[in-house]
């Protein structure tokens, strides 16, 4: 059985709904819960296949997890007696490998699939092999596995990465709490996330510093402890709700939401025509009576424009007012949206890693198939202000980072439903 979306479009958006836990921060959060030496409580989980995932990882390791109300887990790491990573985890979900510093780190020793997950371009794991070597780590790549061990703990040491990689940060950060002296990470990802990374490491004992920066200095320590943390608010699920409020001509407000980290795209929303207004805790998009227009994205590491949100505003801009540049700097094959946002009318050319759009006054429905998961974000949007039926295979992907996306749609008066089919 497969799940497909069937939307039927043309309804403004209105009303108010919350936004999740950030799916980016949770799953390294959960894998960092590795390096304590007594259980920690994680609240404010997102209810998400990868997160699923993560957590029968966690399980297969060997942690005893509890869940308990309002999206806590809790995970005692003290059990864990497996470190191997075998590859029918690893192969649905990338993120797996940010297990990796965690159990070397602790363990001395592990074994990790590589990795697979949506395939949306290359993203070697190289930069985070070569800081752990650096740290002392024997690494060899064989049989498909990665397979690491030190002798005692790993050292301290600088580590300056030739690209920037958020998972590659996450990695050597965590790694580097339980190493002996001082490690410091140049050329670092800054991206929110990692500092909600860096704050769960901080209450459970680690000592770090300079996160949400291009350098990050951990002291290492002998152990962690236990702690009770509650993750981030989704700042990609926010800004999609609000893409969405922006092309139907809607009015909607979302609770419980970080702004800090969001303001690149709502400043894009602004240029886009829509009227934004905030509180400390939430964001409303109006864009009623006024007239989309069209904006160019440029995506670049944090604090540039994020890679997750360029499929969403691409698919504004194919109904917007003027025509528009998305240029795609992080990933060389994130335009698989673009063929099925066409089979819907939209007038899209691509040159290298650049989409030029041409605004079309409408969308009409087609059935399509969403290749990734913010591709599958951008064909939702599209399908809610398109005339007529859209139908969208491969809802898995939207799984991965998007809870219960139909439920809050229709609570906006969306008319979007899930159905089986059994091909």
């Amino acid at each position: 059985m497969t799940d497909k979306l069937v939307i039927h479009g043309g309804k403004p958006l209105m009303g108010t709904i919350p936004v999740s836990g950030a799916k980016n921060a949770a799953l390294k959060i959960l894998a960092a819960s590795l390096l304590a030496n007594e259980p920690v409580r994680i609240g404010n989980l997102p209810h998400l296949h990868d997160l699923t995932t993560m957590l029968e990882l966690l399980g297969e390791l060997g942690c005893e997890i509890t869940f308990h109300d309002n999206l806590v887990a809790e995970i005692n790491p003290t059990t864990v007696h497996n470190l191997v990573v075998p590859y029918d985890l690893v192969k649905a979900m990338r993120a797996s490998i940010v297990v990796l510093g965690p159990l070397l780190a602790k363990y001395k020793q592990v074994s990790v699939a590589l990795p697979g997950g949506c395939a949306i371009g290359s993203r070697p794991i190289d930069i985070h092999l070569d800081g752990l070597r650096t740290m002392g780590a024997e690494i060899e790549v064989t049989e498909g596995f990665v397979k690491a061990r030190v002798n005692g703990r790993l050292k301290g040491t600088d580590v300056t990465m030739h690209t920037v990689t958020v998972t590659g940060t996450e990695n050597l950060m965590m790694a580097a709490t339980l190493a002996e002296g001082v490690t410091i990470l140049h050329n670092a990802a800054a991206e929110p996330e990692i500092v909600d990374l860096a704050n769960f490491l901080r209450k459970m004992g680690a000592k770090i510093s300079g996160d949400g920066t291009t350098r990050i200095m951990i002291e290492g320590v002998e152990s962690l402890h236990g702690a009770s943390y509650n993750v981030m608010p989704d700042r990609i699920e926010a800004g999609t709700y609000l893409v969405a409020a922006a092309m139907t001509k809607g009015c909607v407000t979302l609770k419980n939401v970080d702004i800090d980290s969001m303001s690149n795209i709502l400043l894009k929303l602004e240029e886009a025509g829509a009227l934004v207004s905030t509180t400390s805790t939430s964001i409303t998009v109006d864009m009623r009576n006024r007239e989309l227009l069209a904006v160019n994205i440029d995506t670049a590491p944090y604090p540039g424009f994020a890679t997750d949100m360029q499929a969403q505003f691409l698919a504004l801009n194919t109904i917007a007012t003027g025509v528009s540049e998305i240029t795609e700097n992080i990933f060389e094959n994130r335009f698989m949206h673009v063929p099925e946002l066409q089979r819907l009318g939209a007038d899209i050319r691509i040159k290298g890693n650049k989409a030029i759009v041409v605004g079309v006054s409408k969308l009409v429905g087609a059935p399509v198939m969403a290749r990734d998961l913010r591709a599958s974000a951008s064909l939702v949007l599209a399908g809610l202000v398109a005339e007529g039926e859209t139908v969208l295979e491969g809802v898995h992907h939207m799984d991965r980072g998007y809870e219960y996306l139909e439920e809050k749609f229709t609570r906006l008066g969306a008319n979007i439903h899930r159905v089986q089919d059994s091909k």
